[in-house]
């Protein structure tokens, strides 16, 4: 069985991180989300119960997505998922060059690879911070964040 994560801190989910879970559902038997831990320290971050269940229930009717809490290093959640990837989404040359360090590492210390899906052209100035930002001055982001399939 191929197992991947995608994992993050998804504060919040938006359209973008559907977009790399339905694309990696193609490459995967099973998709684990792991979500960051509430030992990760940002201003205003929701509490990772919270940011799970939004998660959840996009994917209720797709058993082959688990969404689970992770602390520390992805590639020992991913180890002890059974997994041998790590699924990244990439907006821009700079999250590329960050990524391709981040898989050097990873593949170094760890042997598990990162799989890279490039974001679809209308999703790539979508990201959690920018969409936190129109939040917190009064805008609507409902066209940023996804809808729960079937």
């Amino acid at each position: 069985m191929k197992i991947g994560v995608f994992v993050g801190s998804f504060d919040p989910f938006t359209v973008g991180h559907d977009s790399v879970v339905t694309r990696a559902l193609g490459l995967f038997d099973r998709l684990v989300i792991g979500v960051v831990g509430d030992q990760v320290h940002k201003p205003d971050m929701a509490p990772a119960t919270e940011r799970m269940q939004a998660i959840q229930e996009l994917y209720t009717n797709e058993p082959r997505i688990e969404v689970k809490p992770y602390y520390g290093l992805a590639v020992d959640f991913a180890k002890a998922e059974g997994a041998r990837y790590i699924v990244k989404g990439v907006r821009s040359v700079k999250d590329f060059e960050y990524e391709r360090e981040q898989a050097d590492i990873n593949r170094e210390i760890s042997g598990i690879e990162t799989v890279l899906l490039f974001a679809e052209p209308q999703y790539s100035s979508i990201s959690s911070s920018v969409v936190r930002e129109l939040q917190h001055f009064g805008r609507d982001i409902s066209e940023f964040l996804p809808k729960k399939k079937g």
